[in-house]
């Protein structure tokens, strides 16, 4: 396991700082394009505990002849403030890397603010905001491409009960007209 990822007390308590600033600042995604919908503080309960995955990376975006790249992962998710917060650590293991995932519920507007962090991109940026219905969680935000060019952003969560779950990344250059899904992962929970 990657020991700078590894979150120790001090990190958790800045995080949950930072995470305590984003719902005072009524973090959202941006006017316009696709509504994200509102969710409930347990949406992740489903997901405490640890999981295997087959992770599938678009190896270049925006090209009509897609490749892909398929490698594992594993992700350990564990819950804060009674379930308001939410983080996973997940490895990359033939990566040599990996990241964070920060969860905070905002129980006023009643959606999730999903911020990703890595050592190569440390800060916690926009977040994708929404929420599950049932099995399904859908969630926006914005961002820009690796050169610049301003994208929205689109996760989709699906779970499937007692052990299974995907997720989804899509990004689209006209506000959500069209969406190029780019990345996927095929979750498994790791049974004891």
């Amino acid at each position: 396991m990657d020991q700078e990822l590894t979150i120790g007390r001090r990190q958790l308590g800045g995080l949950l700082a930072l995470g305590t600033l984003a719902l005072a600042s009524g973090a959202k995604a941006a006017d316009g394009g696709p509504v994200a919908p509102m969710g409930d503080i347990h949406d992740f309960d489903y997901q405490v505990g640890t999981w295997d995955a087959v992770q599938r990376k678009l190896k270049k975006r925006w090209t009509n002849n897609p490749e892909w790249e398929e490698f594992p992962s594993r992700s350990t998710y564990v819950q804060y403030l009674g379930g308001a917060v939410s983080l996973d650590q997940t490895d990359f293991p033939t990566k040599g890397t990996g990241g964070l995932t920060v969860r905070v519920f905002n129980a006023e507007k009643r959606q999730w603010l999903i911020y990703w962090v890595t050592r190569k991109s440390p800060e916690m940026g926009m977040p994708v905001v929404g929420g599950y219905q049932g099995n399904r969680g859908i969630f926006y935000g914005d961002d820009q491409e690796d050169d610049g060019r301003p994208i929205r952003v689109r996760f989709i969560r699906t779970k499937n009960p007692p052990d299974k779950e995907r997720w989804e990344q899509a990004f689209s250059l006209d506000n959500g007209q069209t969406w190029e899904t780019n990345w996927t992962a095929d979750f498994t929970r790791v049974r004891a």
